[in-house]
Protein backbone atom coordinates (compact mmCIF):
# COMPACT_ATOMS: atom_id res chain seq x y z
CA UNK A 1 0.00 0.00 0.00
CA UNK A 2 1.79 3.28 -0.86
CA UNK A 3 1.98 5.87 1.56
CA UNK A 4 2.68 9.84 1.93
CA UNK A 5 0.87 12.48 -0.12
CA UNK A 6 0.38 12.80 -4.11
CA UNK A 7 -0.03 15.85 -6.19
CA UNK A 8 -2.75 15.40 -8.60
CA UNK A 9 -3.94 17.40 -11.68
CA UNK A 10 -7.00 18.09 -12.52
CA UNK A 11 -7.37 16.11 -15.44
CA UNK A 12 -6.30 12.92 -14.13
CA UNK A 13 -7.75 13.26 -10.79
CA UNK A 14 -11.04 14.81 -11.60
CA UNK A 15 -11.70 13.05 -15.21
CA UNK A 16 -13.15 10.19 -13.85
CA UNK A 17 -15.74 11.82 -11.76
CA UNK A 18 -16.99 14.70 -14.29
CA UNK A 19 -19.98 13.21 -14.66
CA UNK A 20 -21.04 13.60 -10.96
CA UNK A 21 -19.62 16.96 -10.95
CA UNK A 22 -21.40 18.08 -14.20
CA UNK A 23 -24.84 16.75 -12.57
CA UNK A 24 -24.41 18.90 -9.55
CA UNK A 25 -22.94 21.56 -11.24
CA UNK A 26 -25.92 22.24 -13.68
CA UNK A 27 -24.01 20.87 -16.69
CA UNK A 28 -20.13 21.13 -17.14
CA UNK A 29 -17.60 22.40 -14.97
CA UNK A 30 -16.91 26.28 -14.56
CA UNK A 31 -13.74 26.40 -14.82
CA UNK A 32 -10.34 27.49 -12.88
CA UNK A 33 -11.47 30.76 -11.17
CA UNK A 34 -7.58 32.67 -11.26
CA UNK A 35 -6.71 34.58 -8.13
CA UNK A 36 -3.87 36.33 -6.64
CA UNK A 37 -0.67 35.14 -7.19
CA UNK A 38 -1.41 33.53 -10.33
CA UNK A 39 1.12 33.94 -12.86
CA UNK A 40 -0.49 34.88 -16.35
CA UNK A 41 0.51 34.22 -19.92
CA UNK A 42 -0.65 35.75 -23.17
CA UNK A 43 0.34 35.78 -26.37
CA UNK A 44 -0.74 38.08 -29.96
CA UNK A 45 -0.94 36.08 -32.64
CA UNK A 46 1.51 38.06 -35.01
CA UNK A 47 2.66 40.45 -32.35
CA UNK A 48 5.64 39.71 -30.50
CA UNK A 49 5.72 43.00 -28.79
CA UNK A 50 2.19 42.45 -27.13
CA UNK A 51 3.10 39.46 -25.40
CA UNK A 52 3.64 38.66 -21.85
CA UNK A 53 5.65 35.63 -20.61
CA UNK A 54 5.19 35.99 -16.59
CA UNK A 55 2.30 38.26 -15.56
CA UNK A 56 1.40 37.95 -12.04
CA UNK A 57 -1.91 38.71 -10.40
CA UNK A 58 -1.63 41.16 -7.89
CA UNK A 59 -3.17 41.42 -3.97
CA UNK A 60 -5.90 43.09 -5.53
CA UNK A 61 -6.61 40.68 -8.25
CA UNK A 62 -5.13 42.88 -10.91
CA UNK A 63 -2.76 43.14 -13.85
CA UNK A 64 -1.53 45.33 -16.18
CA UNK A 65 -0.94 44.20 -19.83
CA UNK A 66 1.09 46.44 -22.52
CA UNK A 67 -0.62 49.40 -24.32
CA UNK A 68 -3.32 50.01 -21.97
CA UNK A 69 -3.05 51.72 -19.11
CA UNK A 70 -6.00 50.64 -16.98
CA UNK A 71 -5.63 47.47 -14.98
CA UNK A 72 -7.72 44.77 -15.71
CA UNK A 73 -9.62 42.65 -12.86
CA UNK A 74 -8.26 38.96 -12.91
CA UNK A 75 -9.58 38.16 -9.67
CA UNK A 76 -12.49 35.26 -10.14
CA UNK A 77 -12.26 35.05 -14.13
CA UNK A 78 -11.84 32.31 -15.99
CA UNK A 79 -9.20 32.24 -18.71
CA UNK A 80 -11.88 32.52 -21.43
CA UNK A 81 -13.51 35.69 -19.78
CA UNK A 82 -9.65 37.24 -19.44
CA UNK A 83 -8.87 36.68 -22.62
CA UNK A 84 -11.99 38.76 -23.86
CA UNK A 85 -11.35 41.23 -21.76
CA UNK A 86 -7.77 41.81 -23.31
CA UNK A 87 -8.90 41.29 -26.44
CA UNK A 88 -11.61 44.58 -25.85
CA UNK A 89 -8.70 46.27 -24.28
CA UNK A 90 -6.14 45.59 -27.23
CA UNK A 91 -8.75 46.30 -30.10
CA UNK A 92 -7.93 49.90 -30.04
CA UNK A 93 -4.98 49.38 -31.00
CA UNK A 94 -5.00 45.90 -33.23
CA UNK A 95 -7.71 44.77 -35.87
CA UNK A 96 -9.02 41.77 -34.54
CA UNK A 97 -6.46 40.53 -32.16
CA UNK A 98 -6.08 37.10 -31.86
CA UNK A 99 -4.99 36.71 -28.00
CA UNK A 100 -4.04 33.17 -26.15
CA UNK A 101 -4.20 33.66 -22.49
CA UNK A 102 -3.44 30.57 -19.85
CA UNK A 103 -2.74 30.46 -16.56
CA UNK A 104 0.86 29.34 -16.32
CA UNK A 105 1.25 29.08 -12.66
CA UNK A 106 -2.01 28.22 -10.46
CA UNK A 107 -0.77 29.54 -7.44
CA UNK A 108 -3.83 31.22 -5.66
CA UNK A 109 -5.93 27.58 -4.41
CA UNK A 110 -3.99 25.87 -1.75
CA UNK A 111 -4.83 22.22 -2.39
CA UNK A 112 -7.46 20.05 -0.31
CA UNK A 113 -5.93 17.83 2.09
CA UNK A 114 -7.50 14.23 1.98
CA UNK A 115 -5.97 11.94 5.38
CA UNK A 116 -7.50 9.60 8.23
CA UNK A 117 -8.62 6.27 7.58
CA UNK A 118 -8.16 6.52 3.73
CA UNK A 119 -6.37 3.84 1.50
CA UNK A 120 -3.83 6.73 0.57
CA UNK A 121 -3.80 10.04 1.46
CA UNK A 122 -3.28 12.59 -0.46
CA UNK A 123 -3.14 16.60 -1.60
CA UNK A 124 -5.18 17.70 -4.26
CA UNK A 125 -4.98 20.41 -6.31
CA UNK A 126 -8.95 21.43 -7.27
CA UNK A 127 -9.09 23.51 -10.54
CA UNK A 128 -12.77 22.96 -11.08
CA UNK A 129 -15.82 22.17 -9.02
CA UNK A 130 -15.10 19.20 -6.52
CA UNK A 131 -17.49 17.47 -4.28
CA UNK A 132 -17.20 15.59 -0.69
CA UNK A 133 -18.18 11.96 -2.43
CA UNK A 134 -15.80 12.07 -4.99
CA UNK A 135 -12.88 12.91 -3.21
CA UNK A 136 -13.65 10.71 -0.45
CA UNK A 137 -13.74 7.87 -3.32
CA UNK A 138 -10.52 8.64 -5.14
CA UNK A 139 -8.62 8.54 -1.80
CA UNK A 140 -10.43 5.32 -0.99
CA UNK A 141 -11.69 4.85 2.98
CA UNK A 142 -9.92 1.89 4.93
CA UNK A 143 -13.44 0.43 5.66
CA UNK A 144 -11.48 -1.94 8.84
CA UNK A 145 -10.20 1.54 10.29
CA UNK A 146 -12.91 3.82 9.66
CA UNK A 147 -14.97 4.84 12.43
CA UNK A 148 -17.97 6.07 9.77
CA UNK A 149 -17.71 9.72 10.25
CA UNK A 150 -16.09 12.25 7.71
CA UNK A 151 -15.17 16.03 9.05
CA UNK A 152 -14.33 18.74 6.46
CA UNK A 153 -12.26 21.95 7.49
CA UNK A 154 -12.98 25.14 6.05
CA UNK A 155 -9.69 27.02 6.69
CA UNK A 156 -10.29 30.00 4.57
CA UNK A 157 -13.27 31.46 2.94
CA UNK A 158 -14.09 30.61 -0.79
CA UNK A 159 -11.91 33.52 -2.66
CA UNK A 160 -15.20 34.19 -5.06
CA UNK A 161 -17.82 34.28 -2.69
CA UNK A 162 -19.20 30.86 -3.73
CA UNK A 163 -22.15 29.54 -1.77
CA UNK A 164 -20.21 27.79 0.93
CA UNK A 165 -22.78 26.59 3.42
CA UNK A 166 -20.51 27.18 6.28
CA UNK A 167 -22.72 29.25 7.85
CA UNK A 168 -23.75 26.73 10.51
CA UNK A 169 -20.85 24.60 10.69
CA UNK A 170 -19.16 24.91 14.21
CA UNK A 171 -15.79 26.01 15.05
CA UNK A 172 -13.20 23.91 16.21
CA UNK A 173 -9.74 24.57 17.74
CA UNK A 174 -7.21 23.23 14.97
CA UNK A 175 -3.77 23.81 16.31
CA UNK A 176 -4.36 26.87 17.99
CA UNK A 177 -6.60 28.65 14.80
CA UNK A 178 -10.11 28.17 15.39
CA UNK A 179 -11.48 26.57 11.88
CA UNK A 180 -14.82 25.75 10.87
CA UNK A 181 -15.63 22.70 10.56
CA UNK A 182 -18.76 19.89 10.14
CA UNK A 183 -19.37 16.27 10.58
CA UNK A 184 -20.45 13.66 7.78
CA UNK A 185 -21.83 10.44 8.50
CA UNK A 186 -20.25 7.88 5.61
CA UNK A 187 -23.03 6.41 5.20
CA UNK A 188 -25.18 9.18 4.65
CA UNK A 189 -22.50 10.70 2.13
CA UNK A 190 -22.46 7.35 -0.04
CA UNK A 191 -26.47 6.79 -0.25
CA UNK A 192 -26.75 10.60 -1.45
CA UNK A 193 -28.62 11.95 1.36
CA UNK A 194 -29.58 15.97 0.93
CA UNK A 195 -26.93 18.11 2.40
CA UNK A 196 -24.55 15.10 2.41
CA UNK A 197 -22.18 15.98 -0.54
CA UNK A 198 -20.97 19.59 0.21
CA UNK A 199 -18.53 21.62 -2.73
CA UNK A 200 -15.02 20.98 -1.51
CA UNK A 201 -13.13 24.28 -1.53
CA UNK A 202 -9.30 24.91 -2.26
CA UNK A 203 -7.62 24.84 1.18
CA UNK A 204 -10.24 22.69 2.93
CA UNK A 205 -9.14 19.17 4.89
CA UNK A 206 -10.97 16.52 4.93
CA UNK A 207 -10.57 13.58 7.82
CA UNK A 208 -12.08 10.55 7.33
CA UNK A 209 -12.70 9.64 11.22
CA UNK A 210 -10.73 6.13 12.63
CA UNK A 211 -12.80 3.97 14.76
CA UNK A 212 -12.01 4.66 18.20
CA UNK A 213 -10.46 1.36 19.81
CA UNK A 214 -11.88 -0.87 22.59
CA UNK A 215 -9.51 -3.65 24.22
CA UNK A 216 -10.28 -7.33 25.23
CA UNK A 217 -7.86 -8.78 27.06
CA UNK A 218 -7.75 -11.74 29.70
CA UNK A 219 -9.21 -15.45 28.78
CA UNK A 220 -9.68 -15.00 25.29
CA UNK A 221 -7.97 -16.66 22.38
CA UNK A 222 -6.69 -13.34 20.77
CA UNK A 223 -6.58 -10.70 23.15
CA UNK A 224 -5.84 -6.87 21.34
CA UNK A 225 -7.20 -4.13 20.51
CA UNK A 226 -10.61 -3.65 18.02
CA UNK A 227 -12.18 -0.69 16.56
CA UNK A 228 -15.67 0.42 16.93
CA UNK A 229 -17.67 0.06 13.56
CA UNK A 230 -20.10 2.93 12.91
CA UNK A 231 -22.74 1.08 13.89
CA UNK A 232 -21.83 -0.07 17.10
CA UNK A 233 -19.75 -3.30 19.04
CA UNK A 234 -21.61 -5.34 21.21
CA UNK A 235 -19.76 -7.06 23.99
CA UNK A 236 -20.73 -10.69 22.04
CA UNK A 237 -19.14 -9.34 18.83
CA UNK A 238 -16.20 -8.33 20.50
CA UNK A 239 -14.91 -11.39 21.95
CA UNK A 240 -15.70 -12.95 19.35
CA UNK A 241 -13.21 -10.92 17.55
CA UNK A 242 -10.40 -11.47 19.79
CA UNK A 243 -11.35 -15.31 18.42
CA UNK A 244 -13.51 -16.38 21.58
CA UNK A 245 -13.11 -16.90 25.20
CA UNK A 246 -10.70 -20.14 26.30
CA UNK A 247 -11.79 -23.12 28.83
CA UNK A 248 -10.42 -21.57 31.55
CA UNK A 249 -12.95 -18.19 31.64
CA UNK A 250 -14.71 -17.06 33.86
CA UNK A 251 -17.76 -15.91 32.17
CA UNK A 252 -20.24 -15.40 34.47
CA UNK A 253 -18.37 -12.35 35.53
CA UNK A 254 -16.54 -10.33 32.35
CA UNK A 255 -15.73 -6.72 33.80
CA UNK A 256 -15.82 -3.71 31.36
CA UNK A 257 -13.71 -0.95 32.60
CA UNK A 258 -15.03 2.57 31.29
CA UNK A 259 -13.60 5.93 31.19
CA UNK A 260 -15.89 7.85 33.52
CA UNK A 261 -15.76 11.59 32.54
CA UNK A 262 -12.75 13.58 35.07
CA UNK A 263 -12.67 10.62 37.65
CA UNK A 264 -9.22 9.06 38.37
CA UNK A 265 -10.81 5.97 38.42
CA UNK A 266 -12.83 3.86 35.45
CA UNK A 267 -16.62 2.65 36.18
CA UNK A 268 -16.53 -1.29 36.42
CA UNK A 269 -19.19 -3.01 34.79
CA UNK A 270 -19.96 -6.65 35.77
CA UNK A 271 -21.63 -8.53 32.96
CA UNK A 272 -22.66 -11.82 33.23
CA UNK A 273 -21.90 -13.03 29.95
CA UNK A 274 -23.16 -16.58 29.97
CA UNK A 275 -26.90 -15.28 30.41
CA UNK A 276 -26.05 -12.66 27.40
CA UNK A 277 -25.07 -15.68 24.65
CA UNK A 278 -28.60 -17.52 25.73
CA UNK A 279 -30.56 -14.43 25.30
CA UNK A 280 -31.32 -13.91 28.92
CA UNK A 281 -29.89 -11.00 29.39
CA UNK A 282 -29.44 -7.86 26.52
CA UNK A 283 -26.05 -7.55 24.98
CA UNK A 284 -23.89 -4.63 26.33
CA UNK A 285 -22.32 -1.95 23.58
CA UNK A 286 -19.35 -0.52 24.45
CA UNK A 287 -17.92 2.62 24.41
CA UNK A 288 -14.88 3.85 23.17
CA UNK A 289 -11.54 2.65 24.98
CA UNK A 290 -13.47 0.20 26.98
CA UNK A 291 -11.51 -2.56 28.51
CA UNK A 292 -13.12 -6.15 28.33
CA UNK A 293 -11.59 -8.13 31.25
CA UNK A 294 -12.63 -12.12 31.08
CA UNK A 295 -11.11 -13.35 34.48
CA UNK A 296 -9.95 -16.78 34.34
CA UNK A 297 -12.43 -19.25 36.60
CA UNK A 298 -11.44 -20.94 39.13
CA UNK A 299 -10.02 -25.23 38.12
CA UNK A 300 -11.91 -27.59 39.30
CA UNK A 301 -10.69 -30.96 41.04
CA UNK A 302 -10.77 -32.53 37.31
CA UNK A 303 -8.76 -30.34 35.89
CA UNK A 304 -6.01 -29.95 38.41
CA UNK A 305 -5.71 -33.99 38.27
CA UNK A 306 -5.78 -33.83 34.45
CA UNK A 307 -2.97 -31.41 34.48
CA UNK A 308 -0.67 -33.41 37.03
CA UNK A 309 -1.21 -36.37 35.22
CA UNK A 310 -0.52 -35.12 31.52
CA UNK A 311 1.60 -32.26 32.22
CA UNK A 312 -0.46 -30.08 29.58
CA UNK A 313 -2.98 -27.17 30.81
CA UNK A 314 -6.52 -27.91 29.94
CA UNK A 315 -7.07 -24.82 28.03
CA UNK A 316 -8.65 -25.54 24.30
CA UNK A 317 -10.39 -22.32 22.98
CA UNK A 318 -14.64 -22.88 22.72
CA UNK A 319 -15.26 -21.10 19.48
CA UNK A 320 -18.58 -18.68 20.06
CA UNK A 321 -20.23 -16.20 17.66
CA UNK A 322 -21.72 -12.84 17.99
CA UNK A 323 -25.17 -12.67 18.53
Amino acid sequence: MRSGYLVISVILFLGFAAYNANAQDGGGAQGYLIGPGDVISIKALGEPSFDVEALTVDEDGKILIPYYDTPLIAKCKTERDLQGEVVRAWSKYLKKPQVYLRVANRNSRPPVHIYGAVVTQQKVELTRRAFLLELIAFAGVDAEKSGGKVQVFRTRPPMCGEQSQTSDWAVADSGGFNVPSKMFSLAAINSGTEGSNPEIFPGDIVLVQKASPVYVTGEVVKPGEFNIPEAGLPLTQAIAMASGITREAKTKNVRIYRKNGDASKPEVLAVNYDLIRKGEQGDVMLKPFDIVEVDKSKKSIGDILLEAVTGIPNRVPIPIRAY
